[in-house]
């Protein structure tokens, strides 16, 4: 009787573990992907459709640059004004990739998802070389809450962001 009370106590412990080695890491919220654009012939499982201008588009599930690739962020109000735009300064190797999925494909869309959310896209006419991604337009003020929770504004790179409580 002991040894099933002990086995039941050894499986509920082992899956309390990885709950509990979580426990103490700080996620980052903010969610950004850049991907390139494909063909709807393409493994569908690996692509996605969008609708951008009315026409429906294929892009790669697996993005170019994602959060890890970002280094810092900032905000700006877009042309249209009832929403904000961002430019996203990315990381070396991060900036080296883009640069180089930009020269071998213009005339292709890239779409940027912010939080899981389509916010803009935009044809590649020119090869991507200053490390820097712009998203124009569809950036709410609750993204750029969230993407300030886990990313630094450009110019504030040099340290982690503390949380203080007050």
């Amino acid at each position: 009787m002991q040894s099933r009370i002990a086995a039941v106590l050894m499986v509920f412990l082992a899956a309390l573990c990885p709950v509990v080695w979580a426990a103490g890491k700080a996620g980052n919220k903010a969610s950004v992907t850049v991907h390139m654009e494909t063909e709807s012939t393409d493994n569908p499982k690996m692509i996605f459709p969008q609708e951008i201008s009315g026409q429906t588009r294929y892009f790669r599930r697996v993005p170019e640059i994602n959060t890890k690739d970002v280094i810092s962020f900032s905000p700006f109000p877009s042309e249209a004004g009832d929403d904000y735009g961002v430019l996203f300064k990315l990381k070396d190797n991060a900036a080296r990739r883009l640069s180089a999925v930009t020269a071998a494909s213009q005339g292709r869309w890239l779409i940027t998802m912010i939080n899981g959310r389509g916010v803009d896209a935009v044809v590649i006419d020119k090869q991507i070389d200053d490390g820097m991604v712009v998203v124009w337009k569809g950036v709410s003020l609750a993204d750029i809450a969230v993407l300030d929770e886990g990313l630094p504004r450009i110019g504030a790179e040099g340290g982690k962001k503390k949380k203080t409580k007050e």
